[in-house]
């Protein structure tokens, strides 16, 4: 284990009189890290602040070269990244790769897009009065960013946050999760092999109670946050004057309708729906947790899914074939304990799973669930899904709205009729077809409707979100 790790401020390593432990799900001490002081937060404030001019006005060159530089590295660190992740997190070593190779994408899409982020022309002289002239419009930073990421994707999601920050030229400071600080400050050693100015990008691995005071400074006018809905709407509300980007969370459906009948239809929903409700003890946004199927299949459908759930048995993250791993703690999986009680106690019948040991839960399948049970209506972050009949497209899609959340959602049908009317009817951000809602790629929009959040993430929409268009109009021009 490394001595600790030192934090980051404007771009140089520093370090300071406080460690923090940082342990894995299970209580072992996995590593340490030195905890900014309060100056040295003031000091990673003011540089973003000086250096935003600077940074706005850095080449496309420069700014892809750099994130280049960190996809490359990530490569390069594959499987020590990978390892930290699984060691801060607990999260199943086949998943920690698979977020690293996210995030080597995700940094790779940011230098793709900083060099063909370039904004557009408008034709004005489409007046009489407005002949000779053409609008120019390009986007400019909204200032310094404040971001702040959870434990759940501690690189990808801390990348989704660095990489169009500094494709846009906009500096950002990160506060990574309590949890999971690690993978962050590796990205801080990355980053400060290029050639961005100082002050550009900090991490700052503080406590909660820190981060709340620096969500007012005005010097950061724009706040990405990704977490609970309960903390982002209490940060949206504190500074209603600033940008405010939220990914807040979900309780995914996904619709298996009638047309999805075959052998293989059946044994593809099965092995998607098991594995994605139970894959990184149901710790994603995404996850499926509600499945809502056409009563024609149901019998059909639900034996499948059980004895896949079943399968999915809990073991060590560091074993290769483990998909689920502990939670984040054990209050954690305490948590989803009592909700299952709590469906239990309303009338729900355990399929599969319902059993905690420590800070692991088992992948669980119930039905029979009331639809205002915590484990139906609220997000619930652990590997649980829930069963339910529907008698037809209209009601499977009526049931997916009936939430508070509105992030994404699945739909496992053929009919290409069925999958148009699921976009334009289903109340999410994104809906998958022919799979589950836990799918994402990161090119692409991603945020949701109602308590799921405002703002998009994925890096050519989150490029658009931290910056402003700004309009030059040419005159007196021969077009």
């Amino acid at each position: 284990m490394k001595t600790a790790y030192p934090f980051w401020i404007a771009g140089k390593s520093t370090v300071s009189d406080e460690i923090a432990r940082v342990k894995h799900p299970t209580g072992e001490l996995v590593a340490q890290h030195y905890v900014p002081t309060q100056a040295d937060v003031e000091k990673a404030i003011a540089a973003a602040w000086a250096v935003r001019h600077e940074a706005a006005a850095t080449s496309a060159a420069t700014r892809a070269e750099a994130l280049m530089h960190v996809s490359t590295q990530l490569q390069a660190r594959h499987e020590e990244v990978a390892r930290i992740i699984t060691d801060e997190g607990g999260k199943p070593l086949m998943w920690s790769r698979v977020e690293v190779n996210r995030a080597i994408s995700t940094f790779r899409w940011a230098a793709e897009e900083a060099r063909r982020f370039v904004g557009e022309l408008q034709r004005i002289d489409t007046d009489p009065t407005s002949v000779g002239r053409l609008g120019i419009i390009r986007r400019f930073p909204l200032g310094p960013v404040l971001g702040i990421a959870p434990f759940n994707f501690p690189l990808n999601l801390v990348a989704h946050k660095i990489a169009p920050a500094l494709a846009v030229g906009a500096p950002i400071i990160i506060k990574p999760a309590n949890y999971t600080p690690i993978s962050a400050l590796i990205l801080g050693e990355i980053l400060s092999e290029t050639n961005l100015p100082e002050g550009m990008w900090s991490i700052l691995p503080i406590s909660r109670e820190a981060t709340k005071a620096i969500t007012t400074d005005e010097r950061l006018p724009i706040l990405s946050f990704t977490g609970s809905d309960t903390v982002g709407y209490e940060i949206q509300k504190a500074v209603p004057h600033k940008h405010v980007i939220l990914e807040l969370g979900g309780n995914a459906a996904a619709v298996v309708l009638d047309d999805w009948s075959s052998v293989e239809d059946i044994e593809f929903a099965a092995t998607r729906i098991a594995m994605f409700g139970a894959s990184q003890a149901g710790q994603s946004c995404i996850s499926v947790q509600r499945v809502l199927i056409h009563d024609s299949l149901y019998d059909k459908l639900v034996p499948k899914i059980v004895e896949k759930t079943k399968a999915l048995t809990l073991e060590d993250a560091y074993n290769e074939s483990t998909v689920v791993g502990p939670l984040i703690n054990e209050a954690a999986a305490q948590r989803v304990e009592e909700w299952v009680a709590e469906a239990v106690t309303a009338g729900a019948t355990v399929l599969a799973g319902g059993t905690r040991d420590g800070s692991y839960y088992a992948a669980t399948v119930l039905s029979d669930v009331p639809v205002d049970a915590k484990v139906a209506a609220c997000e619930v972050f652990g590997p649980v899904i829930v069963l339910a009949k529907v008698s037809s497209t209209q009601e499977a899609f009526d049931a997916v709205n009936n939430s508070d959340f509105g992030l994404q959602a699945g739909v496992f049908t053929h009919d290409i009729q069925t999958a148009f009317l699921a976009q334009s009817t289903l109340e999410v951000g994104g809906v998958i077809i022919g799979d589950v809602p836990a799918f994402r790629a990161d090119q692409m929009p991603y945020g949701g409707l109602k308590n799921s959040g405002v703002g998009k993430e994925g890096v050519r929409w989150a490029m658009e979100d931290l910056t402003h268009e700004r309009i030059m109009v040419l005159t007196g021009l021969e077009l």
